[in-house]
């Protein structure tokens, strides 16, 4: 593998690592605060369509981010009343949730558009472009340094950008503020946080938003940026890759920044490198898409070892009267 190609896959890792990356940070949001959520896919298709079918309307892409974060918020209140505010099964809702985002997109996008479940294609406005940064053709002719800022950190949409930064700014925010401090201990110790007279009801409420806004900036990216418009079941399984990310990076901010590029790189390679011909026989296409999902599968059983969630994750709080 020359340089350059080396760059061309590590620039599509990027690009395909977003989705997952902010999709990961959603949840681990949510599940530091101990409501496990398996409807992020939903979530997130739920938001591609709305974002691509608002930008296809309007021709304005940031209002179609408005209405992917929005579609992906109600959703998340959806999620919260059935699981904090009804103390129902956490999982059950999260499945619920996938059922009903791919069944009302298809149904609402052929209702609209009449055009088999899609959405028109975007163009212009209606999609985030490329941004070149600041000195691109200063350093182009430098050697190794040049390609990799003008080919790998430069020419991204603006979303790329944002989930990158969500990293440290996740980090900040859960071990250095007084908000993350309570946010951790409502999902490893939710009593002791009542008893400290804060609402455990009301901290849940806003870790499940933060999800929400973050799985539809993933989702809008999915269907403005990465590709130019919605189709049916587009996020192909991102919601649980990124849960497996998760547990993978054992609920840390910054293992799940690594987590995610790792599966983003098994995904560049996958659709780089397909039919591949070893001599004695031909890896079939087939075989390379179902790869980022196998490893998914092998990783977590192999390389985890011991991941213990959030003590109280997954059980509804009921106040000691």
């Amino acid at each position: 593998m020359d340089f350059v190609t080396l760059l061309q896959v590590l620039d599509s890792t990027v690009r395909l690592a977003t989705p997952l990356l902010l999709a990961c940070l959603a949840g681990l949001f949510s599940e530091r605060a101990g409501i496990f959520d398996i409807g992020l896919e939903g979530k997130m298709l739920a938001a591609a369509f709305f974002s691509a079918a608002i930008a296809a309307i309007t021709g304005d892409v940031w209002m179609g981010l408005g209405a992917g974060i929005l579609a992906s918020l109600a959703l998340s209140v959806l999620h919260g009343l059935a699981s904090i505010t009804f103390r129902g099964n956490q999982l059950i809702s999260g499945v619920a949730i996938n059922f009903l985002a791919a069944g009302l997109t298809v149904l609402i996008a052929q209702d609209w558009f009449s055009q088999g479940g899609r959405t028109p294609s975007l163009i212009g406005a209606g999609r985030f472009e490329a941004i070149t940064l600041p000195g691109v053709e200063a350093v182009a002719g430098i050697p190794l340094i040049g390609p990799i800022y003008a080919e790998l950190i430069s020419g991204h949409s603006i979303l790329v950008y944002v989930a990158f930064a969500m990293v440290p700014l996740t980090w900040w925010l859960l071990y250095r503020t007084r908000f993350g401090l309570r946010l951790r201990a409502v999902g490893e110790a939710p009593e002791a946080v009542d008893t400290a007279g804060i609402s455990v009801v009301g901290l849940r409420y806003v870790a499940v938003g933060i999800c929400g806004v973050l799985c539809g900036i993933a989702g809008a990216y999915l269907a403005t940026a990465l590709q130019a418009g919605f189709v049916k079941d587009m996020t192909a399984g991102r919601g649980f890759i990124a849960l497996a990310a998760l547990i993978f990076a054992k609920w840390r901010p910054w293992y799940a920044l690594y987590a995610c590029l790792l599966f983003g790189l098994l995904q560049a390679v996958a659709l780089r490198y397909q039919n591949i011909d070893l001599g004695a026989f031909i890896v079939p296409v087939q075989f390379m898409d179902a790869l980022p999902y196998i490893l998914t599968v092998v990783i977590l059983a192999g390389f985890v070892g011991k991941a213990i969630p959030p003590r109280a994750g997954g059980e509804p709080y009921v106040k000691e009267r």
